[in-house]
C-alpha cells in the first residue's frame, strides 16, 4: 500500500466507531473479574503497615483453623523460595524483611473471598522495625540510611526498552553505598564554554510527586493448573509475554509450560504489566487448584507501581538572539524499593527536544521505602518536559520573543542529533508548531482578566518491534485476523480497517481474535506507542497475500489478466464487467476444497520496521485564577499533534483528548502523599483526587498528518504523547494570569493564592 497521505482509501482515514463499542456499553464484554472458574480457590493478602520493617514471626494457627481456610503461606512455603527479589514482581511475598508499606507478607487462600479475608484477619505477625527512607529528600540524604548497603539486586525484566529506553552514554554504580544506585551520564560539547558565551542564564529546581495511573479496575490474576505440570493465566495486562517470561522463570518452568490469556482490560496506561502474576501462579502450582486473587482498590494504590517521584535541577543559557546555547541538568528519580530506570528516558527529552550544543546531564535512579515505580503513558516525559518548557517559558519572556517563536527558531528536527548520538529519523516538530500559530485560540489571543494562556510542546520517540499476523478468509466469506498485540487503545478497530482496505472487503466482515501467548503471533508489549505502527504491517502483508492468491485463482476463472482484476466490498469482478462478479466466499470455498488452488485462504505476515516515528506535540491551555481563592480553572485547551496519518481518526482525537486530560490532571491534582514516616495518606479515590467531567474542559483535538518515511501507511504512534506538554502548559498559562512561575506539581490552590500575597 502507497505510505503517502495523498492516497486515497475507502476506509482508512474514516471516522468509524470502535469494533468492541456496544459490547462494553451494553456490558457484554467478560473481564477477568467475571471469570468462574470450577473449583477456584480465592487468595487475600496480609500486607505489610510498615514502610521497613523485619519480620520477626508470623503466627498462623489461628488462620489456619478458620473454616474455609485452605492454606496460608509465607514466602518459604511456595516454589519461589529460593529465587533473589529483584523487582516488585519477583516480590512474591516478603523474606526476612519488608521494604514498603504494603508489600505482600503472607497469602491466605480460601474457598471463599470472605474466608480467606477471616484468615488475613486472624494472623499475627511480628515486626521489629527499621529507619524508613520516605521521599528523594530522606534517600539524599548523607544522614540517611541506607536501603541496599551490600547492592541493589537488578531486575531481570527491562520495560523501559518498551517504551523506547534509549542507550546510557556513561552509567555508574555508587563506589560507595548509597541510595543512588545508578547515574547515567550524558554530555555535548563544554557546557561551561556554552554558559560563558550565555547573554541570559536561568537556573532552578522543579518537583513533580508520584502519580498513580488511575486505571478503573484494579489489578486482577487467575492462574490454573494446565495438563500435568503446566500453568493457564487469565490476566488484565498489557504484556502477556512478559508475564509469562516471568511466571516460567520464579517457577523454574519452561517457556511452554506456562500460557498467558489477555483478557479485556479495564484502563492500564502503563501500571499493567506485570504484578500479580507470579504469586497466584506459584499457589495454583503448589496446590495444583484454580486460584483467584484480586485487589481492592486501597491494596491497589499501596501495592502496585506508580510514576516515579521526580526532582529536576535545571540551568539553561541562550544568546540575546534567541539562540539556547547551554543545558546542565540534574535528575532524580524516586524509584521505591527497586531499581526502575526511567531516568533516560527524561534525560533524554530534555536534551534532545531542542538544538543546544552544550550540555551536561547527570540522571539519578534513587531507592526509597516506597512501592517500586512503573511506566505511566510516556513515562518520565510530562516531568522532564515540565520543567523544560516553563524554563522556555521563562526564557523567552526575558529575551522579549514571542514564546512559540522561540520554540520554533530551536526545534530540533528530523536528523538533528539527539544526546544519545542517534539522529531523530524524522520529527515534524516545527510543522506542528507552525500548526498552533495558525489556530485562533493562539493567533487572535489576548489579556483577559485574570486569565492567561500557556503554550508548551513535547516529543516522543515512540517505539517499534517485530510483530506477525495472521489473516484467513472463511468459505462464508466472513474473514478471521488473528494477533497477539492486546487492545488497551482501540487499535483493534484500526487493524479491521487496514485489512478490510487491503483485502477489499466491507469492515464488517473482518473479526480480530487476540490470541494467548501459545497460538497468538508474536506482537509487542503494548505500550511505548508502537502497537499498531509495529502490527499494521504485518496485517497489510498477510492480507496483501491472500489478495493475491484471489487474484490468482479470479485471473484463472475469468480468463483475463491479473491486473485487470479488482475486489471490492468481498466481490471479485474483472474491471468494468462487475455485473458477473463472483463472491469472495466462493473463492475461498473453492480453496478449501478442490485439488490445486493452494489449500484455505490463509497468509501469515510479518513485519519488522527498524526505524521509529518520533512524533511532536504542542499544547495550549487558557485558564482563569481567582485571585481570592486561588483556584485555577481550565476554560480551553487544545491539542495539536503529528500522527503520521490517521486510520481512524474518531479514536485518534479520542486518545488525544484522554491523554490531554491525564496531563491536565498531573499538573493540577494528582499526588500521592506520604507522611514523614513514609505512609501512604492517599490510597483510595476518596484520598486520591482524580478529575471529574465537570471540572474538565473541552479538548479541541488538532491532528496534523506528516507521513512517517518506514511507518506502513505512513502512520505514527498515538498513544504516549498526548499527555507530555499538559502539566507544563497549564503551568505557562498560571504564569501567563499571575506572574508566578510554578516550581512544583500539582498546582494547589491554597500554595498559589499564598504566593500571589507576595
Amino acid at each position: 500500500m502507497d505510505s503517502t497521505k495523498t492516497t486515497e482509501y475507502r476506509y482508512l482515514g474514516k471516522r468509524a466507531l470502535p469494533v468492541d463499542g456496544q459490547d462494553k456499553l451494553l456490558g457484554q464484554l467478560n473481564f477477568t473479574g467475571d471469570l468462574k472458574i470450577g473449583g477456584m480457590l480465592h487468595v487475600r493478602l496480609m500486607l505489610s503497615p510498615h514502610p521497613h520493617a523485619r519480620i520477626i514471626s508470623v503466627d498462623r494457627t489461628a488462620a489456619q483453623a478458620l473454616p474455609g481456610v485452605v492454606a496460608v503461606l509465607t514466602a518459604e512455603d511456595l516454589p519461589t523460595r529460593d529465587q533473589v527479589i529483584s523487582s516488585r514482581m519477583s516480590a512474591v511475598l516478603a523474606k526476612e524483611k519488608v521494604l514498603f508499606e504494603g508489600q505482600p507478607v503472607v497469602a491466605v487462600v480460601g474457598e471463599t473471598v470472605a474466608a480467606a479475608q477471616d484468615g488475613v484477619e486472624a494472623l499475627e505477625v511480628a515486626y521489629e522495625l527499621l529507619p524508613a527512607i520516605p521521599n528523594l529528600d530522606a534517600a539524599l540524604s548523607p544522614e540517611s540510611p541506607i536501603l541496599w548497603p551490600h547492592g541493589l539486586p537488578k531486575d531481570a525484566i527491562d520495560v523501559s526498552a518498551d517504551h523506547g529506553g534509549v542507550e546510557q552514554q556513561g552509567t555508574a554504580e555508587s563506589s560507595e553505598p548509597s541510595n543512588i544506585h545508578t547515574e547515567n551520564k550524558y554530555a555535548r560539547g563544554d557546557v561551561e564554554q556554552g554558559f560563558q558565551e550565555a547573554d541570559v542564564v536561568l537556573e532552578r529546581t522543579y518537583r513533580i510527586p508520584a502519580v498513580h495511573q488511575g486505571y478503573l479496575e484494579p489489578q486482577i490474576a487467575v492462574a490454573a493448573p494446565e495438563g500435568s505440570s503446566g500453568l493457564v493465566l487469565y490476566v488484565s495486562t498489557q504484556g502477556p509475554r512478559t508475564i509469562r517470561n516471568e511466571v516460567a522463570r520464579l517457577l523454574r518452568l519452561a517457556r511452554s509450560q506456562v500460557r498467558v490469556v489477555p483478557m479485556p482490560m479495564g484502563g492500564g496506561f502503563g501500571g499493567k504489566h506485570g504484578l500479580l502474576e507470579p504469586l497466584v501462579a506459584a499457589v495454583a502450582h503448589l496446590l495444583h487448584r484454580p486460584v483467584r486473587l484480586e485487589l481492592t482498590r486501597t491494596e491497589d494504590f499501596l501495592t502496585s507501581m506508580p510514576a516515579p517521584e521526580h526532582r529536576i535541577d535545571l540551568k539553561m543559557g541562550v544568546k540575546q538572539d534567541g539562540q539556547l546555547c547551554a543545558l546542565e541538568a540534574k535528575l532524580y528519580l524516586n524509584n521505591g524499593a527497586f531499581s526502575a530506570p526511567w531516568s533516560g528516558l527524561a534525560a533524554t527529552l530534555l536534551a534532545s527536544q531542542y538544538l543546544i550544543p552544550h550540555i551536561k546531564i547527570s540522571a539519578n535512579e534513587v531507592c526509597t521505602t516506597q512501592v517500586m515505580t512503573g511506566p505511566y503513558r510516556a513515562p518520565s516525559a510530562p516531568q522532564a518536559v515540565f520543567a523544560m518548557e516553563s524554563h522556555m517559558d521563562d526564557l523567552a519572556r526575558e529575551l522579549e520573543i514571542d514564546p512559540l517563536e522561540f520554540r520554533y527558531q530551536n526545534a530540533s528536527g528530523g536528523g538533528d542529533a539527539m544526546i544519545t548520538g542517534n539522529p531523530w529519523p524524522s520529527l515534524s516538530f516545527r510543522e506542528v508548531l507552525d500548526k498552533m500559530r495558525e489556530h485562533p485560540a493562539w493567533a487572535n489571543r489576548e489579556n483577559r482578566l485574570d486569565e492567561g494562556i500557556g503554550l508548551a510542546a513535547g516529543v516522543w520517540g515512540c517505539n517499534t518491534a517485530p510483530a506477525s499476523a495472521v489473516v484467513r478468509v472463511e468459505s462464508d466469506g466472513s474473514v478471521q485476523v488473528l494477533v497477539g498485540s492486546v487492545d488497551i487503545s482501540g487499535v483493534n478497530s484500526g487493524f479491521v480497517h487496514i485489512v478490510a482496505e487491503t483485502l477489499g472487503v466491507l469492515p464488517e466482515q473482518v473479526t480480530i481474535t487476540q490470541g494467548d501467548t501459545t497460538s497468538g503471533p508474536a506482537a509487542p508489549v503494548s505500550g511505548g506507542s508502537m502497537v499498531t505502527y509495529s502490527v499494521a504491517g504485518a496485517l497489510a502483508d498477510a492480507a496483501g497475500e491472500v489478495r493475491q492468491r484471489v487474484t490468482k485463482m479470479a485471473a484463472g476463472h475469468f480468463e483475463a489478466s491479473e491486473q485487470d482484476i479488482e475486489i471490492e466490498e468481498g466481490k471479485v469482478f474483472v474491471r468494468g464487467v462487475r455485473s458477473k462478479a463472483v463472491t469472495l466466499a466462493e473463492f475461498a470455498s473453492r480453496a478449501e476444497s478442490t485439488r490445486g488452488q493452494g489449500g484455505p485462504l490463509l497468509a501469515h505476515g510479518n513485519s519488522a520496521v527498524e526505524v521509529n516515528a518520533p512524533v511532536a506535540s504542542v499544547h495550549l491551555v487558557r485558564v482563569r485564577v481567582d485571585k481570592e481563592t486561588g483556584v485555577v480553572t481550565p476554560l480551553q485547551y487544545v491539542a495539536v499533534q503529528d500522527v503520521g496519518f490517521a486510520l481512524n481518526p474518531l479514536m485518534v482525537e479520542g486518545q488525544l483528548q484522554g491523554g490531554a486530560l491525564q496531563g491536565l490532571a498531573i499538573g493540577l491534582q494528582e499526588q500521592l502523599v506520604y507522611d514523614d514516616d513514609g505512609h501512604l495518606l492517599t490510597p483510595s479515590f476518596l484520598d486520591y483526587a482524580l478529575p471529574r467531567c465537570d471540572e474538565a474542559p473541552s479538548v479541541e483535538p488538532v491532528l496534523v498528518e506528516v507521513a512517517s518515511p518506514k511507518g506502513p501507511f505512513g502512520i505514527r504512534g498515538v498513544g504516549e504523547p498526548p499527555i507530555v506538554p499538559g502539566p507544563a502548559a497549564l503551568a505557562n498559562a498560571v504564569r501567563d494570569a499571575t506572574g508566578i512561575r510554578v516550581e512544583k506539581l500539582p498546582i494547589r490552590a491554597p500554595e498559589l493564592w499564598e504566593k500571589m500575597q507576595n
